[in-house]
C-alpha cells in the first residue's frame, strides 16, 4: 500500500504587488524633496517650478497603498506563503510620508498664491 507524503515546505513566492509598493513609495517620498532640489541646481528656475511634483508625488503615494493592499491580500489567500511583509510595511511608510509631502506643499503653494492675490 502506498502512503502519500506531503512535504511540510512550500517555497515562498515572490509577492510582485509588495516590491511596487515599496517602489512607489519611495517615488511618492522623493519626488517633491527633489524636485526642490532640482530648482535650487538649475538657473533661471524658480522654487515655483517644484509645483509639476505635486501631483506625481500624491498620485505615486495613492498607488503604493493600493498595491500594499493587494500584495497583503496575496499573503492572506496563499495562507503566509507569499513574501513581502516587509516591503509592504516600508511601501506604506513611504506612502504616508509622501502624503505629508503632498500636503504641506499644496497648502504651502495655495497660501502664496493667497497672499499673492491678497497682495494686488
Amino acid at each position: 500500500m502506498a502512503v502519500r507524503t506531503q512535504t511540510l515546505f512550500q517555497p515562498r513566492r515572490t509577492n510582485h504587488r509588495a516590491w511596487l509598493a515599496f517602489l512607489f513609495g519611495l517615488v511618492a517620498a522623493c519626488v517633491i524633496p527633489a524636485a526642490i532640489e532640482l530648482t535650487r541646481k538649475i538657473p533661471g528656475a524658480a522654487l515655483l517650478d517644484a509645483v509639476w511634483a505635486i501631483p506625481v508625488a500624491a498620485l505615486a503615494a495613492t498607488a503604493s497603498l493600493l498595491f500594499a493592499r493587494g500584495a497583503h491580500g496575496a499573503i492572506a489567500r496563499t495562507l503566509e506563503r507569499a513574501g513581502g511583509s516587509l516591503w509592504i510595511r516600508l511601501g506604506r511608510i513611504l506612502a504616508v510620508a509622501g502624503i505629508c509631502f503632498t500636503l504641506s506643499a499644496s497648502i504651502a503653494v495655495g497660501l502664496y498664491e493667497l497672499l499673492l492675490r491678497l497682495e494686488h
